[in-house]
């Protein structure tokens, strides 16, 4: 780290702290040439998550697209909103932990798919005829079935 007052390139850490949100980690850092102490601090480097969509364009991942198609498949039905978030939560979370940073949207909607399913049953069936594009009764019976 350089020194924003000799420019000296070597500095120690004096003290490390957790900002407010702990999204930042502040550090307070003496130079080692002059002595003159100043502060940093540290983030995460977010790198996003690419959603290559069925016609092979890309986009960046938005977890409100997924809210809103859940809020859809949810209606008239007793699941809150917190349900939902945590749902989309642990979802994202698997995508960050994955290797590759890119996702086709066929995966996205599998991955919905398999929370809806251990929320509500209704709702499942909701998604997966939008999603899998249900044409006829019998598609519909033959999902059911396989519950």
């Amino acid at each position: 780290m350089r020194c924003p007052f000799c420019g000296f390139e070597e500095s120690k850490v004096i003290d490390s702290r957790p900002t407010d949100e702990n999204e930042r980690i502040r550090r307070r850092r003496e130079c080692l040439q002059c002595s003159k102490r100043f502060t940093t601090y540290e983030t995460i480097e977010d790198v996003p998550i690419i959603v290559i969509k069925k016609d092979k364009s890309r986009e960046v991942f938005d977890r409100n697209k997924i809210l809103k198609g859940m809020l859809r498949a949810c209606e008239k039905r007793s699941i809150t909103i917190s349900e939902l978030e945590t749902a989309i939560s642990e979802l994202e979370a698997t995508l960050q932990s994955a290797i590759d940073r890119e996702v086709t949207s066929v995966r996205i909607g599998e991955l919905i798919m398999e929370k809806l399913k251990q929320i509500d049953e209704v709702a499942y069936v909701r998604f997966a005829s939008v999603y899998k594009e249900f044409d006829s009764a019998e598609a519909f019976r033959e999902e059911i079935s396989k519950m």
